[in-house]
């Protein structure tokens, strides 16, 4: 599973991106959007990694 999470920010987008083609919102305006998907698939992943650090698992 934690191979797999370069997916989310990728998936999230890309819903993201037809949400506001649906909605017919330019995606300039909604440019705050994916910025804040992307800080929170960062912060996913950073968790996960400081868990595998403290856990030690290779």
């Amino acid at each position: 599973m934690f191979r797999l999470l370069f997916l989310l920010p990728i998936i999230l987008c890309v819903i993201w991106y037809f949400f506001l083609n649906k909605n017919g919102v330019p995606i300039k305006q909604g440019k705050k959007g994916f910025i804040y998907i992307l800080v929170f698939s960062t912060l996913v992943l950073s968790f996960f990694i400081l868990m595998i650090q403290v856990t030690h698992h290779k």
